[in-house]
């Protein structure tokens, strides 16, 4: 991803480390702090029973995601044992180079500081819960942990040809969708962080649902600051690999 100046991004990246990580400091939350944690994990836990594919909902189980910030020393040690990821801190949106790293190496950065109340429903930066919620769950899962590390590494390799790879990233890590024996199901999170795009994504007649295929990903652009348009519905998450492996150049 190409971030912004740092001067015009919300995080505090006066103390991150070379990696671009922070630490979390519980002790900075406020009381709002978690009032709006409380509010946006119960309202997105009823809608991702109703719609999250199984593999998310045994994530957030197996992790004990609950009504307060998570600390994220507690949660490694859980998700350490499942599949060898940790989650790392981040000011906020980081570099490339840096993302794809940890992911290589099976980090995946969280964003320290979390919205406010006004802005329950949309912000332009990721903050803790979307990265949190959205993400971590599914980190759990053998499957999809192993493709997000291979998706790292092929991050790395590619360089500064990155286009049509953060592509896949948004169809599928942030808005992907899933056919399964309860119907059609959401695991990007994207979709799973936000109530309108959960509704939207599921239910809207009008919207573009495509079966996945890697190539067509890859060369369908995205706008980011929008409900989305088009969605791609994978049949198995072991398509996954298939498509990490897809040439990109």
């Amino acid at each position: 991803m190409n971030i912004a100046p740092l001067e015009n991004l919300r995080g505090d990246y006066a103390g991150m480390a070379t990696d671009w990580t922070v630490a979390q400091d519980l002790d900075r939350y406020s009381a709002e702090d978690q009032a709006v944690w409380r509010l946006l994990v119960e309202r997105q836990t009823a809608l991702a029973k109703e719609h999250a594919c199984d593999e998310f909902l045994d994530g957030l189980a197996a992790l004990g995601i609950g009504d307060t910030i998570p600390d994220f020393d507690a949660v490694n040690a859980r998700l350490e044992a499942l599949t060898g990821w940790r989650i790392v801190g981040v000011p906020g949106l980081i570099p490339d180079a840096a993302f794809y790293d940890h992911l290589a190496h099976r980090r995946f950065p969280v964003t320290v500081w979390i919205r406010s109340r006004a802005e329950l429903d949309y912000l332009v930066e990721p903050d803790l819960f979307h990265d949190f919620f959205g993400h971590v769950p599914l980190l759990g899962n053998p499957v999809f942990a192993d493709y997000m590390q291979l998706y790292g590494q092929r991050g790395v390799e590619a360089g500064d040809k990155v286009a049509r790879l953060a592509r896949l990233y948004w169809y599928t890590v942030e808005f992907g969708l899933i056919r399964t024996e309860k119907g059609l199901k959401a695991y990007g999170a994207g979709i799973l962080s936000s109530a309108a795009e959960v509704q939207h994504a599921i239910g809207n007649p009008a919207v573009e649902r495509l079966p996945f295929e890697a190539a067509t990903v890859m060369h369908r652009p995205y706008e980011m600051d929008k409900l989305q348009n088009t969605y791609f519905v994978l049949d198995d998450f072991r398509q996954l690999f298939e498509a990490a492996q897809t040439r990109i150049a």
